[in-house]
């Protein structure tokens, strides 16, 4: 017999161009070349359409964000709330199939109590409040700042209610262990996120220099991008390259102040992996601990030596892949000693015995397949 499957996104997963969806698209086609007949359900804001998921689903509908201010003041996370369309709810009340809601973003109907005697699994992208609770700490225009902060207490009053009585898939033990502990959520699975990359193509060898990449339009990384080259690069001569999206004028210019830096703007998907390979060192601190930086796995199975803080890395599995700083002189440290140090064989045979076992993208969908029915 078929297995069909709901699943309800909170943003379209195609192209899968930023963390927030690589997840989610390279789910669907795994499920679906296991054979599951997925029913997506995707909600729209700047992104649109696209014809790619029908080679991977029944039927996919979408549904527009809500984003008029007439929902204000609000005692539901906005980021719920502007996902709450009835439509949806009426498609998935005309079968009994089971239902995977991606993201906190996604459970309006679950919260309200819509969709009892359903199997309901929530794939948890991170712990969200704490997500927010960090873009407040980042951000200084004064209106944003005053979201964030906003929408951080309502998350952490929304997720505790939630798990009480959800099933939730965590993509960190980091995250498992704070929903347990805090929240004290009963049902908790760790799964970890769906990849594109299936073989260690790193290279041996040595790199001639340092690279750092993201979001840059992400405060969080453009934060992490400008500590670098001002408390660390501005003071050790080893090239030092800023790679991704959208840098603001501030970064730009903090590239651009020392003869050993520089900034890849806007880079193809061709070049930013072409950086990560021929990289000696992949630096890539985080002030956020919960979820999965995606970027890292990108560089343990693309790139050589990965040098991380412990909030990049914390309850990911991958701990042992990569090295630690936490400070501006452990991290020049560590720069210098790596910069010298030939990425070996050895290195390889590491990362592919610990991204094999954990990063299996079928192995996962099996585990998933046995959670929902």
């Amino acid at each position: 017999m078929d297995k069909h499957l709901h699943i309800v996104t909170h943003d379209v997963p195609w192209p899968a161009d930023f963390g927030g969806v690589v997840d989610l698209f390279y789910k669907i086609k795994t499920l679906h070349q296991l054979g599951i007949k997925i029913h997506l359900h995707c909600y729209t804001s700047k992104r649109a359409e696209q014809p790619m998921l029908n080679r991977y689903c029944e039927s996919v509908d979408y549904y527009p964000r809500k984003k008029n201010l007439s929902i204000l003041p609000y005692s539901i996370p906005y980021i719920v709330l502007s996902r709450c369309d009835k439509n949806l709810l009426i498609n998935l009340e005309k079968d009994s199939y089971p239902i995977l809601l991606e993201g906190i973003h996604c459970t309006y109907h679950l919260f309200k109590g819509k969709l009892k005697n359903r199997k309901v699994l929530v794939r948890l992208h991170n712990v969200e409040y704490s997500y927010y609770k960090n873009l407040h700490a980042a951000e200084s225009g004064i209106f944003r700042k005053m979201y964030y902060f906003i929408e951080s207490i309502l998350l952490k009053k929304y997720e505790k209610k939630l798990a009480q009585t959800s099933t939730f898939l965590t993509v960190s033990k980091t995250d498992e262990a704070l929903y347990k502990n805090d929240f004290h959520a009963q049902d908790l699975h760790f799964l970890p996120v769906f990849i594109p990359w299936s073989q260690i193509k790193s290279k041996v060898g040595e790199g001639n220099f340092c690279l750092y990449h993201g979001n840059l339009s992400v405060n969080e990384n453009e934060k992490a991008a400008i500590w670098l080259l001002e408390e660390i690069f501005s003071k050790i001569n080893i090239p030092f390259v800023v790679a991704g999206k959208n840098p603001s004028s501030t970064l730009k210019k903090a590239a651009y102040q020392q003869l050993n830096t520089c900034l890849v703007e806007n880079p193809s998907e061709f070049e930013l992996d072409d950086l990560i390979r021929k990289a000696q060192v992949n630096i890539l601190p985080s002030f956020n601990s919960t979820g999965v930086k995606l970027k890292l796995i990108n560089a343990l199975f693309n790139g050589r030596h990965c040098l991380v803080n412990k909030a990049a890395a914390e309850g990911t599995a991958v701990e042992d892949a990569c090295y630690f700083a936490e400070d501006t002189k452990e991290f020049s440290t560590e720069i210098l000693r790596l910069f010298e140090q030939p990425f070996t064989e050895e290195d390889i045979l590491k990362r592919k015995q610990i991204l094999g076992e954990l990063y299996d993208n079928n192995k996962n969908a099996e585990t998933l397949i046995k959670l929902l029915y």
